[in-house]
């Protein structure tokens, strides 16, 4: 989406060869007009799929998930939290390990069983998708519940890292609003 690519050209950051800093309007920031403009053509993109719920992970994908929620009629939104509290003291959770690109960490994530279910079909939605670790986190909640995940939204995705191969290797639509290939003299080459 050429709104997106301008955006990240005006707004964008490159810390390094593989590090894109967009929190001024994405991540941190949120340009809520920018969210609805995504959202909307995501709808487009993965309407012939009878989407029953948009599954993310928090926190960053929160926001843009909501956006798509409403984009498609007010779906149910689920989120995998990445630490239990002290109300999800039971066994009634699917898990999948997580490693995050940005922080350098790994983590369990959590979706109580009784929200994820058998036959829904499952919409995947992101901030960001570098190597696909987060959504192939929630691709194995998803099938630990034997729900079908069709597909991943996501704003921005860093094509050359290897994520979009992955899921599609799997059998999984994947939409970017913006598709980087490579960064070269400080900018992002769409």
């Amino acid at each position: 989406m050429e709104i997106i690519e301008q955006r990240i050209l005006k707004d964008g950051v490159i810390i390094n060869d593989d590090i894109l800093k967009v929190d001024s309007f994405l991540n941190h920031q949120i340009d809520v007009g920018l969210l609805r403009d995504f959202a909307t053509e995501t709808r487009k993109q993965f309407a012939p799929f009878a989407i029953d719920k948009i599954l993310t992970i928090e926190t960053s994908g929160i926001a843009v998930a909501y956006a798509v929620c409403e984009a498609f009629g007010d779906l149910p939104l689920l989120f995998a939290k990445k630490s239990k509290s002290k109300t999800m003291m039971d066994d009634g959770f699917y898990q999948a390990e997580s490693k995050s690109f940005t922080r350098g960490t790994t983590s369990l994530i959590y979706v109580r069983k009784d929200y994820l279910k058998v036959g829904e079909k499952i919409l995947l939605v992101d901030d960001f998708l570098a190597e696909g670790n987060a959504s192939l986190a929630l691709l194995r909640l998803c099938e630990q519940a034997g729900a079908q995940a069709v597909g991943l939204a996501t704003v921005i995705e860093k094509r050359f890292q290897g994520g979009r191969d992955k899921l599609e290797a799997k059998g999984l639509k994947v939409f970017a609003g913006a598709s980087i290939k490579a960064f070269s003299n400080g900018k992002p080459v769409f």
